[in-house]
C-alpha cells in the first residue's frame, strides 16, 4: 500500500486532534474509553466480543480460524541474504491491498495468489513497537521504482503479480533492510464490507477536487461514505493533483477514520454489530500461516494500552516522479528514507518522530 504526509480525514487516515483529546478531562469516560481501545490492525478486535459475551476463547477461536492463512508468504533465499532480525525490537507487518477489480457486487475474499491475476494496489509496513505503546503505519507508493529480485527495475506493486507474497516480501526487504514478521493480505473490495460492518466512515475532503475523465468530484466538506463510495475514494489517483501519492494518503486518511469509527460507534460494545465486523474480517483478509491462532490472541491482548494518539501514518520520503520506458513512476528518496528505515529496524520510531516534526501528521495534504 505508498508515500507521504496528510491530514486525518475521517477515517483511517483520520483521527480527529488525539493530542488534544489527550489533554482533556476525564469528563467523557466514553471518549477517552475510545481512545484506549487498541489498534485496528483487523486482528487487534478478536477478543473483545469474547469479553462481552463472557465466550472468550471460543469466540477468539471461532474468528481467529475464520482468518484465512496464506503458505510461502516468506522467501526462500538464504538467512545470510534476508535482513537480520534484531532482538526486543518489536514487530513488522507487511499490509498489502489487492485491486484485484473483482465484480463490485460480488462478495469480497481475499484472494489466492495467481501469477499475473493482480498487482497490488498498496503496500504499508507497520511496525508496532516492543513495549506495544505507540504503532507506525509506513505507506510506500505502488509506482516506486524498485529493484525486483529476477526481474529487474520494474514498480513495486509488479513484484506481486510477478511472485506473489514471497516476491513482494524480498521486494520490500531488499529496498528497506527491514526484516518483515508478518503479512496480511486484504482485497480492497474487503474495505467495502468492513465499511458498511460500522455503519459507514465519515470523510472530511478540505477543498473541492473537479471530476477528470472517469474520476469523479468530490466536493469539500464532510461525506458520510458506505463501502461502495469508500471504494472509489481510495482506489482513484487520476483526478488528484498527485496522483499515486494523493492517493497514497486518501488510503491512510480512510484507515484511520474506520478505525475512529470502530472506536466511536458503540461496534465494539454491541455484540451484534462486533459480530458482523469480526465476521467481514474473516471473508477478505488472509495473514501468513506463521501467525497462529494464539499469536493473534496474544497480538490483540498485547495491544489493549494502545491509545489513538499513539499511533502514527507516514509516507515513505518522496524522491520525485519520472518516467521509465514510457511508464510514469516515482522515485523513493533514499538518502532520507535511511533513517527512517533504521529507525524501523531498531524499534526507534518515536525517535525518528521527535527528528522529524510533522512526519507523521496527515495534516491539510490530504486531497
Amino acid at each position: 500500500m505508498t508515500s507521504e504526509n496528510g491530514p486525518d480525514p475521517a477515517g483511517l487516515s483520520i483521527f480527529d486532534d488525539a493530542d488534544e483529546a489527550a489533554e482533556r478531562p476525564a469528563a467523557k469516560p466514553r471518549r477517552r474509553r475510545g481512545r484506549r481501545v487498541l489498534l485496528i490492525t483487523l486482528v487487534a478486535l478478536l477478543l473483545v466480543v469474547g469479553g462481552c459475551t463472557g465466550t472468550v476463547y471460543w469466540t477468539a477461536e471461532h474468528y481467529a480460524s475464520s482468518v484465512a492463512r496464506i503458505p510461502g508468504a516468506f522467501p526462500t533465499v538464504a538467512e545470510s541474504a534476508q535482513p537480520k532480525p534484531v532482538p526486543n525490537s518489536g514487530q513488522t507487518f507487511l499490509l498489502v491491498g489487492l485491486d484485484a477489480r473483482t465484480d463490485p457486487t460480488a462478495k469480497a475474499k481475499a484472494p489466492v495468489w495467481k501469477a499475473g491475476a493482480a498487482r497490488s494496489d498498496t503496500m504499508m509496513l507497520l511496525h508496532v513497537s516492543a513495549d506495544r505503546k505507540s504503532a507506525s503505519l509506513v505507506s510506500l507508493a505502488r509506482d516506486t521504482w524498485v529493484d525486483v529480485p529476477g526481474h529487474g527495475k520494474a514498480k513495486l506493486n509488479a513484484a506481486y503479480a510477478y511472485g506473489g507474497p514471497a516476491l513482494m516480501v524480498q521486494t520490500i526487504q531488499d529496498l528497506t533492510g527491514v526484516r518483515i514478521d508478518h503479512l496480511a493480505v486484504i482485497d480492497w473490495n474487503g474495505f467495502r464490507s468492513l465499511t458498511d460492518a460500522v455503519g459507514g466512515v465519515d470523510i472530511t475532503i478540505p477543498q473541492t477536487i473537479e471530476g477528470k475523465g472517469e474520476a469523479r468530484q468530490w466536493d469539500a466538506g464532510t461525506h458520510h461514505m458506505d463501502g461502495a463510495t469508500a471504494l472509489l475514494y481510495v482506489r482513484e489517483r487520476y483526478g488528484l493533483p498527485g496522483g499515486d501519492l494523493d492517493r497514497t494518503r486518501r488510503q491512510q486518511y480512510f484507515l484511520r477514520a474506520l478505525m475512529q469509527q470502530t472506536l466511536e460507534s458503540g461496534t465494539l460494545g454491541n455484540p451484534g454489530k462486533l459480530r458482523g465486523l469480526l465476521g467481514a474480517v474473516g471473508e477478505v483478509v488472509s495473514v501468513d500461516d506463521r501467525l497462529s491462532n494464539g499469536d493473534l490472541y496474544e497480538l490483540a491482548w498485547s495491544l489493549r494500552g494502545l491509545r489513538g494518539d499513539g499511533v502514527r501514518f507516514l509516507n515513505a520520503p518522496f524522491g520525485g516522479f519520472g518516467d521509465e520506458g514510457g511508464q510514469s513512476v516515482v522515485y523513493l528518496d533514499r538518502r532520507a528514507a535511511e533513517p527512517l528505515w533504521e529507525a524501523m529496524r531498531n524499534d526507534r520510531m518515536a525517535e525518528y518522530l521527535a527528528e522529524h516534526p510533522g512526519s507523521g501528521e496527515l495534516g491539510d495534504v490530504v486531497r
